[in-house]
């Protein structure tokens, strides 16, 4: 598999809400209620215009499989990303999404670092960092309160060079 990135259009937006909202998604997000369509239009308004944003829709033979954000804080060379399927994505759709999304970062983009973070309990989302490259950065013990509980919340980090070292035995 080995799928695209393009810009998010106001066409993707009731899809990525769509998925947002989809129980298997939203359960991992710090916010997990239902979004609805005006509060996710005000928030496609307002990152769509920022200048450090990068809103994207993942396809493979042109059908949208899934959301990447890419935002860059104090320094315009680290970004933090987030991201997430089409709860109908084929299994191995999010490595590829990853793997185009890092793609864009360091070549495209010309990062020095991407960083992420998952809630303690996403084993599957730290599972999926470690296998891109990330190196865990640290551990912010009971950083998010969910209504019931406190999680953790682990801080990954991947440079451009360990992206580029990792190409030769990573890349198909």
């Amino acid at each position: 598999m080995s799928g695209s990135l393009r810009t998010m259009t106001e066409d993707d937006l009731e899809r990525v809400r769509r998925w947002r909202n989809h129980p298997d998604v939203r359960r991992y997000m710090y916010t997990t209620h239902e979004i609805d369509p005006a509060e996710h239009r005000a928030w496609f308004e307002r990152t769509r215009d920022s200048d450090r944003s990068e809103l994207m829709i993942y396809e493979d033979e042109g059908l949208p499989l899934g959301f990447v954000n890419l935002a860059r804080g104090r320094s315009r060379q680290v970004a933090d990303w987030g991201f997430y399927l089409a709860p109908e994505a084929a299994r191995g759709t999010g490595k590829a999404l990853g793997r185009a999304a890092l793609r864009h970062a360091f070549e495209g983009l010309e990062l020095h670092k991407v960083c992420g973070q998952a809630l303690g309990f996403n084993d599957r989302s730290i599972k999926f960092h470690r296998s891109l490259g990330f190196v865990q950065e640290g551990c912010l013990r009971d950083q998010h309160y969910d209504g019931q509980a406190y999680h953790d919340v682990v801080c990954f980090g991947l440079l451009r060079q360990e992206w580029k070292n990792s190409l030769g035995s990573d890349e198909p």
